[in-house]
């Protein structure tokens, strides 16, 4: 027999190979189709805003953009002594250009940031170039303003030409590209940022441990109580997400202040005396106490769906083989509560990294988290491309945990219920 007759066809002639290759396609494209409005809401509202970010934070074309003829005559000049007399009439032609388009301010503002005092002599340069003549502009430029002739400001315009930079990153982590393009640290005094990544990682570390040495026993409570008093205690857990996030932490700055309740208590009980009250606001210790408070259900909640499905005979299993309560716990219950425990801590970490509202009102100067630096470079200084890529950097370490806490503990172990 031939090839062709030993074909299994369908009903309507078509070879049953073929016929279900269809099937397959139709059912992908069904699958596809199905899952499109999620994937295109992802792409949207996830994936456009964090690229546009990544854009903003290396983008560095404005100055390029502003002073065109300038960036061409620098072409030739090697940086070293000041340019000649070439770029400084390009660089005035070009200032002339954004002045009558009223834009020399944001070429200021700009500049400012790569060299303290632009700002200043390019108003100055503003106001007096409607009397400059012809020709000889780099002594006309000069003469305005000592900084004109110094050579450092002609090297931080050259600088800002290529359109791309990663100084934004570099700044985020108290660093800058000197004159001779190399990567060296700022001076000691103005190294802020280090400071902050490293108190958010340690305020978000103490907080996820806070909330797991409370939480775990509340979770347990929950999962072994009758259930009319498990609901009435799961209920006092949920109460806080009823009730708006400023409205807690106002309660708590209220709570912690030093003629608030808490030390109100502490001298009633007589811990402290009445002019030694401690100084629990603008502090970490009100930042720990407060993100405690709220973030403790984000951890109660996925341990108490875990331990709900513990069958409590385990332990009597443990105790009857000759194991000590706490033995029981420890071999038996606790390696159980395991995924619990990474999804709790996980969630609790993540969040506590990223926190904003509460470090800003409770924290004070000493409280302060790298994200309310990001919210200040947004709103006072709108350097939104610093801003960007601080943003970006702490979403970075955000995948580095979860991806170190995949590699240690498995993604798969974690559960939530």
């Amino acid at each position: 027999m031939s090839s062709e007759t030993q074909k299994i066809l369908t009903t309507d002639g078509i070879p049953l190979e073929v016929s279900l290759k269809k099937a397959e396609k139709k059912n992908k494209i069904k699958a596809f189709l199905l899952v499109a409005p999620l994937l295109l809401f992802i792409i949207i509202t996830y994936i456009f805003p964090i690229g546009e970010m990544f854009t903003r934070s290396i983008d560095d074309r404005m100055v390029t953009n502003m002073l065109p003829k300038t960036f061409k005559a620098m072409e030739t000049w090697d940086g070293k002594e000041l340019p000649p007399e070439e770029v400084f009439a390009a660089f005035l032609s070009d200032f002339r250009v954004l002045a009558e388009k009223k834009e020399h301010g944001k070429l200021g503002q700009r500049l400012n940031k790569e060299k303290n005092g632009f700002n200043t002599i390019l108003k100055k340069l503003w106001r007096k170039m409607k009397k400059f003549e012809e020709g000889n502009a780099k002594e006309q430029i000069m003469a305005i303003h000592k900084r004109f002739r110094d050579v450092k400001y002609w090297q931080a315009i050259k600088r800002t030409a290529p359109p791309y930079t990663m100084s934004k990153y570099l700044k985020g982590m108290d660093m800058y590209y000197n004159e001779d393009g190399k990567i060296v640290q700022v001076s000691e005094d103005r190294r802020i940022h280090r400071i902050l990544w490293l108190r958010t990682l340690e305020v978000a570390f103490f907080v996820t441990v806070f909330c797991f040495l409370m939480g775990y026993p509340i979770a347990h409570l929950l999962a072994t109580l009758p259930m009319k008093y498990s609901n009435l205690l799961m209920i006092c857990v949920l109460l806080p997400f009823w009730t708006s996030l400023l409205v807690r932490t106002a309660s708590w700055m209220i709570l912690l202040q030093q003629q608030g309740i808490v030390n109100d208590f502490f001298v009633w009980i007589g811990l402290v005396a009445d002019d030694s009250r401690p100084e629990m606001m603008y502090n970490k210790t009100g930042t720990y106490v407060a993100m405690t408070q709220i973030l403790l259900p984000f951890m109660v909640l996925p341990l108490y769906s875990v331990m709900k499905t513990i069958s409590p005979s385990l332990m009597r299993a443990g105790k009857s083989l000759g194991g000590t309560p706490f033995i029981a716990f420890w071999k038996v219950y606790f390696p159980l509560t395991i995924p619990g425990i990474g999804a709790g801590c996980l969630l609790v970490f993540i969040l506590a990294i990223g926190y904003y509202i509460t470090p800003a009102l409770v924290g004070g100067a000493s409280g302060t988290l790298i994200s309310n630096q990001i919210a200040y470079h947004m709103k006072a200084t709108l350097d939104w491309s610093f801003a960007s890529a601080m943003g970006l950097m702490l979403l970075t370490g955000v995948l580095v945990v979860y991806w170190i806490y995949n590699k240690l503990v498995g993604i798969d172990n974690i559960k939530l219920g």
